[in-house]
């Protein structure tokens, strides 16, 4: 569990310390690849608090909604229409859904543990 935090403020970390920059016309398919990447990610780890964790949909769907939104921004900036606010949109709502079953799940194991201390 402690290992993909300890990735991730790695990233951060070297992200923060190496100065490179986006270019204006690439952050906007930069931010939505992020976006579905993190939803893949929060996903990944409703998955794996479920017990239903697949390595190979994880992946594939990873790179799939990264592609996917990258193409939709693309080609709303090509045809001059905000197509990347639909990926936001779905992504958003997946996001926060995924983050309201883990929270319950917390919930519920929290619930678990408080009952079988009272009953020990």
């Amino acid at each position: 569990m402690w290992l993909p935090l300890l990735g991730l403020l790695l990233g951060f970390a070297i992200g923060s310390l190496a100065g490179w920059e986006v270019p204006d016309e690439y952050s906007s398919y930069l931010s939505i690849a992020i976006l579905a990447a993190f939803d893949t990610l929060i996903g990944g780890w409703r998955a794996h608090l479920q017990r239903t964790y697949d390595e190979t949909v994880f992946i594939t769907g990873f790179f799939f909604n990264m592609i996917l939104a990258a193409t939709l921004t693309f080609l709303g900036v090509h045809l001059g229409v905000d197509l990347y606010l639909a990926a936001v949109f779905a992504f958003g709502v997946r996001l926060f859904q995924n983050i309201a079953i883990i929270r319950r799940l917390w919930l519920t194991e929290w619930a678990e543990r408080r009952q079988n201390r009272e009953k020990s």
